[in-house]
């Protein structure tokens, strides 16, 4: 998916050569394709450059339409053949500095257009709203709330005090409660030759219409792809949402629920408080999650599950009842 240029300021397009020179990354090879943008390795076109990190026997799950691809010199014999391989200690992070050459997150006092507040909407006066926002009909922004430059309000929504929204686009009849946070950049950390580096995040946040967001609750951009929340969904205070993880159509989270990333969790699902899902679940359909669930593998739809490690809630309970006979107290013969 292409990175939205309402919130990144794009520096591109750079020679493969320029771009690495850029980055004091040695290249000897001969071919110098334009390098455009930059992508996941499964999803990359032409233009763009990716990075892996796994196995020779996976390396062929790399686009063969990307242009380049940092790799391991132990993996770089597995990449399909016209994708030009780039050797590298660690793939992950010289994709980092790539990328930090090609695009910026936008300063939240980035120059350009006016923000386009519609005239029933009411911006609270300490608020700020960056260029090329727009902020629907009837919306309200309540005060010391922050609207980053490009993002995307829509019709009758209410954003609280203390709000700070950054690359993001929020629907219609949406309530984000004081001081969530919506758009800033997920947990993207890998180990570099000095230690451990922060990811740069180039995604976005979706959320659709008539969802609501409890205080203090964060919900991350994408890496490369979106965050998206789905109609009628309602999250709870202290809910962590990481990047890439997918919400359906009204799904209920309880407090202090968090779930890791590229997570997908599809319609009707109920979480009770402190749930925690490992990164990569797929949560289906109506599924109901007990409280203080921890989920480590794939639930089918409509199941109720619970415990740590969560399993079918008959299951479990029915392993509680054992264990605590088990540690009963013997009754002394008379």
């Amino acid at each position: 998916m292409p990175i939205d240029q309402r919130f990144f300021d794009y520096q591109g397009p750079l020679s493969l050569r320029t771009l690495l020179a850029k980055c004091d990354i040695d290249y000897a090879g001969e071919a110098d394709p334009q390098i455009t943008g930059v992508a996941a390795a499964d999803n990359a076109v032409e233009g763009d450059l990716c990075f892996f990190e796994g196995e020779t026997v996976q390396a062929g799950r790399v686009s063969a339409r990307a242009s380049a691809c940092f790799v391991t010199d132990k993996a770089a014999s597995g990449l399909p053949d016209d994708v030009i391989p780039l050797i590298s200690s660690h793939p992950r992070v010289s994709h980092k500095r790539a990328s930090e050459v090609l695009y910026k997150v936008k300063d939240w006092q980035a120059e350009g257009a006016a923000p386009s507040v519609h005239p029933t909407a009411r911006v609270a006066p300490t608020a700020f709203v960056g260029a090329g926002a727009a902020i629907g009909a009837g919306t309200t922004i309540g005060p010391g709330a922050v609207i980053g430059p490009g993002v995307q309000i829509g019709e009758h929504s209410s954003i609280g005090a203390n709000v700070c929204v950054r690359c993001a686009l929020i629907g219609n009849h949406v309530k984000l409660y004081s001081g969530a946070s919506i758009g800033e950049a997920g947990f993207g950390v890998t180990g570099g030759p000095e230690g451990a580096e922060d990811v740069p995040q180039w995604g976005r946040v979706i959320i659709q219409d008539y969802v609501t967001v409890g205080a203090n609750s964060c919900i991350d951009r994408g890496a490369f792809s979106d965050t998206i929340i789905g109609e009628r969904t309602k999250i709870d205070n202290l809910v962590q949402i990481a990047h890439n993880v997918v919400v359906g159509r009204s799904v209920m989270m309880a407090s202090f629920t968090g779930i890791s990333g590229t997570t997908r969790v599809d319609d009707g699902v109920v979480m009770g408080g402190r749930v925690g899902i490992a990164d990569h679940v797929h949560i289906g359909a109506g599924a109901k999650l007990a409280a203080s669930s921890g989920i480590f593998r794939d639930i089918p739809a409509g199941e109720t599950w619970g415990g740590v490690p969560a399993k079918p809630l008959r299951q479990y309970l029915r392993e509680i009842a054992w264990i605590q006979k088990q540690i009963a107290p013997k009754k002394k013969p008379k």
